[in-house]
């Protein structure tokens, strides 16, 4: 019976121990993908604004998004952060007539131009 206990307690001591853990970036995954144009900003301009941004600008929208330059420039020359950014019901919130973004998408748009533009 002791032999029996005593191998009880080092199972459970070894389990115990073996579910531990110092180092937090074991266990959260710090590999996430860094936010670009090509995998991120692309695929949420071409969703939300190619139907008037498109290579000739349609209903009355000033400048296409077609292009990473493009949307670059837009962002830097042309307000688009603030655009997307207004409230619903701003006359000049983006995408115009339309729901204003989620906060997280333009977030990401956001987090793209203040780590410098990643294509």
């Amino acid at each position: 019976m002791k032999k029996k206990s005593l191998l009880i307690i080092v199972f459970l001591s070894a389990l115990h121990f073996s579910c531990t853990n110092d180092s937090t970036s074991d266990l959260i995954n710090t590999n996430i993908d860094q936010i670009s144009y090509s995998n991120t900003v692309k695929s949420i301009i071409d969703n939300n604004c190619i139907s008037c941004h498109g290579s000739i600008p349609t209903n009355g929208a000033s400048i296409p998004l077609t292009t990473y330059q493009n949307v670059k420039d837009a962002i830097l020359n042309q307000e688009l952060l603030d655009r997307i950014s207004r409230n619903q019901g701003d006359p000049s919130m983006m995408p115009s007539g339309g729901t204003r973004l989620p906060q997280p998408i333009i977030d990401q748009i956001s987090t793209w131009a203040s780590e410098g533009f990643n294509e």
